[in-house]
């Protein structure tokens, strides 16, 4: 009886939709349920299925070149705290480095995001049935702030080296270190140094979860995006 109340709940959370009709019907699912077609396990391995699907391509699309850099929602811009730091050098002619170390920043981050998926996917497949529940009853993005909730603190801390090995090797550490020495050179300016790879770190994170968010959000609203009869089974293309 608890299976078919939440059930119930979640195609009603879902907004799940049939190729056939556009909707479905009581009966169907009425049917579905009295057949026992779905059970606990089957959400779980559903769920599971579908997050691993949308973490990998998620990860997947940022790691690419030009993933984070030509992407407005996540391309990681000049520090923002030391922003008095990038206009001070453009006035002065340095821009075309200033963009350079924008550039080779989120390389940076692209370089380092295609270590992150094994990391995501880690934590999906440790994913408790009473996990699978909670995010199918949540809202459009519950499973992504659980990944946040259960992943952000591993994934900092086995994501910072990445990333510092990745500035390092496209030289943003160095053009970073560059300007900022060229800032630190002019008379009257309060010297800076903030840390960058704290900074990168943070954003290539955010970065990631922006983008598995939107995996998400098409695995729910989009019955073209589950690709598997599990996920047509779990996520409602009952017929």
């Amino acid at each position: 009886m608890r299976l078919r109340r939440i059930f119930l709940f979640t195609i009603v959370v879902l907004g799940i939709t049939t190729s056939a009709t556009g909707q479905i019907t009581f009966k169907k699912l009425k049917k579905a349920l009295d057949e026992g077609s779905l059970s606990t396990e089957e959400v779980a391995q559903g769920l599971k299925e579908a997050l691993t699907n949308g973490v990998s391509k998620g990860s997947d699309l940022v790691s690419q070149v030009d993933g984070y850099f030509k992407n407005p929602e996540i391309k990681i811009p000049f520090p923002p705290e030391v922003k008095q730091v990038e206009s001070r050098l453009r006035q002065i002619g340095l821009g075309s480095e200033v963009d350079k170390f924008v550039l080779t920043l989120n390389r940076g981050a692209e370089d380092a995001a295609k270590e992150a998926k094994p990391i995501f996917v880690e934590a999906v497949r440790q994913m408790t049935i009473q996990d699978a529940w909670s995010i199918l009853k949540g809202e459009q993005d519950a499973a992504t702030q659980y990944l946040k909730k259960s992943t952000s603190a591993l994934l900092k801390e086995k994501f910072k080296p990445i990333i510092q090995n990745s500035l390092n090797k496209v030289n943003a550490t160095k053009y970073y270190g560059d300007l900022v020495n060229s800032y630190n050179r002019i008379p009257m300016v309060q010297k800076v140094n903030p840390d960058l790879d704290e900074y990168a770190t943070d954003r290539a994170i955010e970065g990631l979860f922006v983008m598995i968010a939107k995996e998400e959000k098409n695995i729910r609203e989009n019955p073209l995006a589950r690709t598997s009869e599990l996920l047509k089974k779990v996520f409602g293309s009952q017929q």
